[in-house]
């Protein structure tokens, strides 16, 4: 029996490595002495890519400041397969290698989401600037993003990377491998479906501020409650129905403001 067959059938022995809990408290706690400090606005996309420093560095700042919300934001809701793997790993040479691998290839598929992410609101700002009646409705952007994000919550591929990540010994019993290669290519893969169920409501968090405390805290919980829960399912259409809604008013709103009617 493998390792990790042996983690589907019995009742798992060990808990999240401590070293994972602190670091995730840790990340919180960055995020909190950041935005009271008043440095967070440094980390928003539009200081990165509008005054002036190199390319390069903006991105570097980025994807630095990525990593922190990797761990405070994202990693919360993969803990039930962390455990799983770190009881599977146990019986490995070097189990903390293979972990660390592990999280290392977690972290490799958001970076990447990042990146893209990143140069994407680069591509936004070139049109915003190029056209000038999105220079003028900015409002348009936000609001278009919100509706996005609660679209999304419908769609097969919303449901198909979720249900991978609901089922995180079935994921462990299809994909475990032994080393820390296998580490690295089992977090990875868990990543992408990560990305794949949720790339739309960091979509959200980017567009408000990478910093923002209490967005941050309400899509960690969303993406937690809709990955672990056992009503996470039915939580997903809510959440879908709730974006639409406040993106519908937003737009709307600033519509009116723009023409001069509120």
């Amino acid at each position: 029996m493998s390792a990790a067959t042996a983690t589907a059938t019995a009742p798992a022995r060990r808990h999240v490595p401590h070293a994972v809990i602190i670091a995730i408290a840790g990340a919180w706690i960055l995020a909190v002495a950041v935005e009271m400090t008043g440095d967070a606005a440094w980390l928003h996309h539009d200081r990165l890519v509008e005054h002036g420093q190199p390319w390069w560095q903006g991105l570097a700042l980025w994807l630095l400041a990525w990593q922190a919300m990797t761990v405070a934001m994202m990693l919360p809701s993969s803990l039930p397969l962390v455990r799983l793997f770190a009881h599977a790993s146990a019986g490995q040479p070097q189990p903390r290698r293979a972990m660390v691998a592990f999280l290392g290839g977690y972290a490799s598929a958001w970076s990447a989401f990042a990146v893209i992410a990143l140069v994407g609101d680069v591509a936004v700002h070139r049109v915003v600037e190029a056209s000038g009646w999105l220079h003028a409705h900015q409002w348009a952007i936000g609001g278009s993003v919100l509706a996005l994000a609660g679209g999304f919550q419908f769609t097969s591929l919303k449901e198909a990377c979720l249900r991978q990540c609901r089922h995180p010994a079935a994921f462990l019993l299809r994909y475990y491998e032994r080393g820390t290669a296998g580490g690295f290519r089992l977090g990875a893969r868990h990543g992408v479906f990560c990305v794949g169920c949720c790339w739309v409501l960091m979509l959200v968090m980017i567009a408000v501020g990478a910093a923002n405390l209490v967005w941050m805290a309400v899509i960690t919980a969303l993406m937690v409650h809709e990955k672990t829960r056992p009503l996470g399912a039915r939580g997903v259409p809510v959440t879908g129905m709730a974006l639409l809604g406040v993106a519908s008013v937003t737009l709307i709103y600033s519509a009116c403001r723009a023409a001069g009617v509120v």
